[in-house]
């Protein structure tokens, strides 16, 4: 990645996290594409150019999880799938450059209360179907990379793509509806250890 495309990735990220951030603190109806671009030190300007909404915002950081696990499944050609799915999928849900600069001003309790309110909002809902449907396209792509399949012809990337994507959702949603909330990282690698147990990687011809 050059200079530019690392530029646009880290003002996308900027302006994703902090569309969630403050989303989560005040209420999807009380932030501004304003508030949203002075807290990631750009211009509204910017925002538009990157963003049409805020709920395209708020979605971005979890496309990006995903596409980033697509990325690091590609990474990984020799280790057994599974094993490339788990050591690809937890990295993603560990602290990062922009949730360490800019933390909550809330406390746990208090941002999980937040998240699961903004998880429910109706205009966020087709934003998230959209980048669940781009990330489990590129998920199939990758693992049909490494499983020699043919991703029109063959039903196991997309049902390993499904399952991981699965994962994640489950996780995340059960981590908001227990209380204390369950932390996700340990979520994840049991659920995915459960895939795998029953989901063996195809032998190829």
């Amino acid at each position: 990645m050059g200079l530019r495309e690392r530029k646009k990735a880290q003002t996308h990220a900027a302006l994703s996290w902090a569309a969630i951030r403050l989303t989560v603190e005040r209420g999807f109806d009380k932030v501004k594409v304003e508030d949203i671009a002075e807290a990631a030190g750009v211009s509204p300007r910017t925002f538009n150019n990157y963003f049409s909404s805020k709920a395209e915002a708020i979605a971005f950081r979890h496309l990006d999880r995903f596409l980033r696990i697509a990325e690091a499944l590609r990474e990984r050609p020799d280790e057994p799938l599974w094993d490339a799915i788990t050591d690809s999928v937890l990295p993603q849900f560990a602290a990062d450059a922009e949730s360490m600069a800019h933390p909550p001003a809330t406390d746990v309790a208090q941002w999980t209360a937040g998240v699961r309110v903004m998880v429910a909002e109706p205009t966020l809902r087709g934003e998230m179907l959209r980048a669940g449907a781009i990330a489990e396209a590129e998920i199939a792509a990758a693992i049909a990379e490494r499983t020699g399949s043919d991703l029109d012809q063959d039903l196991y990337p997309h049902l390993v793509a499904s399952a991981v994507v699965a994962a994640v959702h489950t996780a995340i949603a059960h981590h908001l509806r227990t209380d204390p909330p369950v932390p996700v990282r340990p979520l994840l690698t049991d659920a995915l250890a459960r895939f795998a147990a029953g989901l063996s990687t195809p032998s190829t011809p």
